[in-house]
């Protein structure tokens, strides 16, 4: 009896049900480091790309201009003054603004006007 007793404990002991779990520190994100200031490359990038978009949102200026979001709301609300974009729809926590589209009437008389001249 006192050998089987024996072999149990030392098969537990090789086992690695002996040792303590060492837990993960979890999944750990990369640091943004994003600009908080307007710098002149970034401020043509704003004025030269954003109006493209189809969908505008300051988290979608702030992920691509890598700016803050309050950066990115700043040149939303610029965009729209001058007349860049519009407005679809206004929320205290989002915004979504989408590009000028020409309207057909106008696209309609450069076209009718064209060939009158020619």
């Amino acid at each position: 009896m006192p050998a089987k007793k024996a072999d149990k404990a030392a098969a537990i002991a090789k086992s690695g049900k002996g040792k303590k779990k060492k837990w993960s520190k979890g999944k750990t994100r990369e640091k943004l480091n994003n600009a908080i200031v307007w710098d002149q490359a970034t401020y043509d990038k704003l004025i030269k790309e954003v109006p493209a978009y189809k969908l505008i949102t300051p988290s979608v200026v702030a992920d691509r201009l890598r700016v803050g979001g309050a950066l990115a709301k700043q040149g939303l609300r610029h965009l729209e003054s001058k007349g860049l974009i519009r407005c679809v729809a206004r929320h205290s926590q989002q915004m979504i603004y989408t590009r000028l589209i020409v309207k057909e009437e106008e696209t309609a008389e450069e076209t009718a006007a064209a060939p009158a001249e020619e």
